[in-house]
Order: structure tokens, then C-alpha cells, then sequence
């Protein structure tokens, strides 16, 4: 069994920043992709970035490139640190694991194959 937990939401300002945390535990940590997502009630869960855990590839979506970072400090922990936050960045932001290469296509991120979900975490933007 994998756990996730992300962490470092909060409320900032429109143009701030955040950076978030995922701490990945329990058995079996094989995976092959770790990314990040959000959604917002009522709307679709949106692919943020996807990291590949043999190369460390990173994709984003169109959305935040250019804003958005993804990094990895070790085999367990990823960070996502987002500049020029605005409020259409609002959202519950989760980390997931995948055995699976990354899926991105034109610009997009998808969860197919993402088997590992943390609770998310909340990022308000706004004044």
C-alpha cells in the first residue's frame, strides 16, 4: 500500500506563491510516474504536471508552464512551486503515483493510470 500527503496550501495573493509538498510512503514505492493535479468543485480534475520517475521528465500542462515547477528532493518527496499564482489557480491540489510511464498529450495531463491519490490540499488565490 502507497500513501501520499501533500501539504503547503494556503491563501495568497494574485501574482504570489506557494510551494507545495508531497511526501510519498508505505510499500512498495515502484512506481514509474508522480504528478500533480487539481480540480475544483463542480469542474474536471485537471493534470498539473507528471514526473518520470526513471529519467526525470517533467511535463505540464499548458496551463502553468512557465509558472509551475516540479522537482524531486529524493525517492519519496516531490515539491511543486507555483509563481504568478492567479485565481483561476484555485484549487485542491493532489499528488498521485502511477506504474505507468506519464500520459501528456498537446499540452495536456492525464490521470490515466494513476492508482495512488494523497487527500489534496487547498490553494485559494486571491486579494
Amino acid at each position: 500500500q502507497v500513501q501520499l500527503a501533500e501539504s503547503g496550501g494556503g491563501l495568497v495573493q494574485p501574482g504570489g506563491s506557494l510551494r507545495l509538498s508531497c511526501v510519498v510512503s508505505g510499500f512498495n514505492l515502484d512506481y514509474d510516474a508522480i504528478g500533480w493535479f487539481r480540480q475544483v468543485p463542480g469542474k474536471e480534475r485537471e493534470g498539473v504536471s507528471c514526473m518520470s520517475t526513471s529519467d526525470g521528465t517533467i511535463h505540464y500542462a499548458d496551463s502553468v508552464k512557465g509558472r509551475f515547477t516540479m522537482s524531486r528532493e529524493n525517492a519519496n518527496t516531490v515539491y511543486l512551486q507555483m509563481n504568478v499564482l492567479n485565481p483561476e489557480d484555485t484549487a485542491k491540489y493532489y499528488c498521485a503515483t502511477s506504474p505507468d510511464p506519464c500520459l501528456a498529450v498537446l499540452g495536456r495531463i492525464y490521470a490515466s493510470g494513476m492508482d495512488y491519490w494523497g487527500k489534496g490540499t487547498l490553494v485559494t488565490v486571491s486579494s
